[in-house]
Parts: structure tokens; C-alpha cells; sequence
């Protein structure tokens, strides 16, 4: 999907060495090795596992100036085990301001080593003003979440236009705020604590990712989204299936892919599919990053043929539900238990897809 878990190594030496060239050498070690052992396993599309990064949107906070880092919004995260849930951003105390490129240095690696397809992700805009608006404290410089959230997309649209001049052929959103819609937790909280309407702020959601969507689009880019219900610590914070958004968002998105959490009975059935317009892909999240136990391919296999019910079988594919590091801390499983659920994916792929 995009993360993978640190290894302890480089968790010690961003500890030990924060923002120096030692650790720089260390990520450039630790990355060409999970692009290694991703080609070697058989996966046809490579990342970095946004190895560098705090979490899979500290891209943004950390080229961006106008965030308090050590402040941050509370939310009611779900799930099991020790782990306590990481803070991925801070609260907006000012007017937004670039300074640097948000991914411009994790490309260089990445045309180097993947030598074939790789993907970049980066955070939806949508993020920022569900978590880093605090009444009180934002509204001062930003007087609606609305404002803050098209300061967000001019500049993720500059980040978005420069990768055509890279030859960046895989470009995907990460958008876990579309799940506010679909849980009527979320939407009451949108009302109550945002001010907003959930139909309104719906539409402008996908208003906010197209306009990001059509800085990217080259002719030989791959354009996706990943819609998943909260992913920090193997815990989440929104349940329910996508029947609420599904027949706006397959209909209106202006993408090639959608990246679908499928893992377990949060996710609800598959007939929202329906909605998908012919020609786009669907990638089935079946194969869980929150917890060790590695799925039987045979139910996968199963579960692949229900969805074809929806969506022909030449317009899914198959992947983990969510990335297995979303923050640097990871999901509650090994190294090991990742890799095996890499090479279940590619496994049950090639069988299914024979």
C-alpha cells in the first residue's frame, strides 16, 4: 500500500541522530533493501515504505511552515493490544507557507533503484482540516476549515504538477477522511464540532482531491486513492461499508485506481462496487497490516470472485488493506509477518489472475 515497518536499526538512528547526513546514509541503506525484497517477492510496483518519514504525512508538516507540532486535535481511535496511538500532525497556528519540496528527496532512490514502475504517495488534503483545525486557535488565520483546506491543495497541486518532469508514473492519495462519511459518529461530529454540513463537505472533499488529481495527470501516470477507516498502531476510528458515498465518490473521482479496505467485518460487502464505472480498477485490501495472522489464500480467492460479481475480474487486483506502518511505531506485527503477507499478495494474485 505504501509503508513498511521500520526496522529497529533505523528507528534507533533517527532517534540517536535526527536530520543529520549519518542518518541519511542509514534510510538510503534501509530502503534500497525493502526495494530489493519487494522485487524479489514478485510485487510489480515498488515504494521507498515511506521509510523517511515520521508518518505518511509528515511529507507535508515537515515542508510546510505553520504548524505546531506539539499541540494536536484528540481523536477516539478503536482496537486492540499495547500499542498507544501515534499524533501524525499538529494544529495549524499560522498561514501556510512552503519551504521545500514534499517529496522532491525521496525520489532520487527511487529512480535509481526501483528500475521499473515505483509509486509515490502523499496525503489528501482532506486530512488537514479534519485533524490540524482547532476552533479557536486556526480559525484566527483560517475562519472556516474550508479556507485552509484550498490553501492545502495549491500547494499539493505545485508538489503534483512537478512530478510529470520526473517521469513519476504512479501517483496516489492517501484519504482516510472520506470514512467520516460513512460513520454516523464522524457526521454527527462534523456537525456538531466542524460546523459543517456532511453533504456539503463531502462534495468539496472530492472538489479539494480532482483539483489535486488534475495537476498530476499525465499521459502515462497512474492516478489512485486509498480509502481506509484509520490505520495507527493496528488500531482505527470509523466502521461501516461504503454504500453512504459509494455511487458520488466511484462516479465522481477522477482516478484510474481505487485502493479498497476489505479486511475484516468493518469494512461492509462488496456490492457498493457496483457503482464503479467501467474501465477503473478496484484493488481488493483483503490481506490485513493490523495483525500477524496470515489470511488462507483460499478464502481470498473466494472473496476475489464475489467482488467479480461487481467488478469484472480484469479490473481488480489485490493488495494489503492498509500500509503497515502509517506511522514510523508500525502496526502491532514483525518484519517477518509483514514479508509473508507481501509474498501471500503475490501469491494469491498469480493464482487468481492466472
Amino acid at each position: 500500500m505504501g509503508s513498511l515497518l521500520r526496522p529497529a536499526a533505523l528507528l534507533r538512528a533517527r532517534q540517536s541522530n535526527p536530520g543529520s547526513e549519518q542518518l541519511r546514509k542509514i534510510e538510503d541503506q534501509f530502503i534500497v533493501e525493502a526495494i530489493r525484497r519487494q522485487k524479489e517477492i514478485g510485487l510489480d510496483v515498488v515504494t521507498d515504505g515511506e521509510l523517511r518519514r515520521r508518518n505518511f504525512m509528515s511529507d507535508f508538516v515537515d515542508a510546510v511552515a505553520g504548524f505546531d507540532t506539539g499541540k494536536a486535535v484528540s481523536r477516539s481511535w478503536s482496537g486492540q493490544g499495547p500499542g498507544a496511538v501515534s499524533s501524525v500532525t499538529g494544529i495549524v497556528t499560522s498561514k501556510l507557507r512552503q519551504r521545500s519540496s514534499l517529496t522532491g528527496h525521496e525520489l532520487p532512490l527511487l529512480e535509481t533503484h526501483a528500475r521499473g514502475k515505483f509509486k509515490v504517495t502523499l496525503p489528501s488534503a482532506t486530512q488537514f482540516p479534519a485533524i490540524s483545525y482547532r476552533r479557536g486557535v486556526t480559525d484566527k488565520i483560517y475562519p472556516r476549515p474550508s479556507d485552509l483546506l484550498w490553501d492545502i491543495v495549491a500547494i499539493m497541486k505545485k508538489e503534483m504538477q512537478s512530478f510529470g518532469s520526473r517521469g513519476v508514473s504512479y501517483i496516489q492519495i492517501d484519504a482516510p477522511r472520506y470514512s467520516y462519511y460513512i460513520d454516523p459518529k464522524w457526521r454527527e461530529w462534523m456537525r456538531t464540532e466542524m460546523s459543517q454540513d456532511p453533504e456539503a463537505a463531502l462534495q468539496e472533499s472530492v472538489d479539494a482531491d480532482n483539483a489535486c488529481f488534475a495537476a498530476a495527470r499525465q499521459p502515462e501516470a497512474t492516478l489512485a486513492i486509498h480509502l481506509c477507516r484509520g490505520n495507527n498502531r493496528s488500531h482505527w476510528y470509523a466502521e461501516g461499508g461504503y454504500d453512504a458515498i459509494a455511487e458520488q465518490l466511484f462516479s465522481s473521482l477522477d482516478v484510474d485506481r481505487f485502493l479498497l479496505e476489505y479486511d475484516d467485518e468493518r469494512s461492509g460487502s462488496f456490492e457498493p462496487l457496483r457503482f464503479v464505472p467501467r474501465g477503473k480498477m478496484v484493488v481488493l485490501g483483503l490481506i490485513s497490516s493490523k495483525h500477524a495472522k496470515l489470511e488462507d489464500k483460499e478464502t481470498l480467492l473466494r472473496r476475489i470472485d464475489e467482488a467479480s460479481r461487481y467488478v469484472p475480474l480484469e479490473n481488480l487486483a489485490l493488495s494489503p488493506q492498509c500500509g503497515f506502518a502509517s506511522t514510523a511505531e508500525g502496526n502491532l506485527l514483525s518484519e517477518e509477518d509483514q514479508w509473508a503477507k507481501l509474498r501471500l499478495v503475490v501469491e494469491t494474485a498469480r493464482e487468481a489472475w492466472r
